[in-house]
């Protein structure tokens, strides 16, 4: 499971990097990866712990970008 994680904390990292500027809900990583949303969810748990990433809040949207 760790190992599936950190794989797809690295797809989002790359993802975002190409994006630059632009910040994505959940669901758009979630469509734009392929990857399942309790995996996105952990990964983006995983890169905010590294702090490589910001995570707002706007009414009940949260928007992940890089830093």
């Amino acid at each position: 499971m760790i190992e599936s994680i950190g794989k797809t904390a690295g797809i989002i990292w790359s993802y975002l990097d190409k994006n630059t500027g632009e910040a994505m809900t959940i669901n758009k990583l979630t469509t734009a990866t392929g990857e399942s949303k309790n995996n996105i969810q952990r990964a983006i748990g995983w890169l905010a712990r590294e702090e490589k990433i910001t995570i707002e809040q706007k009414g009940r949207t949260e928007l992940i970008a890089l830093k």
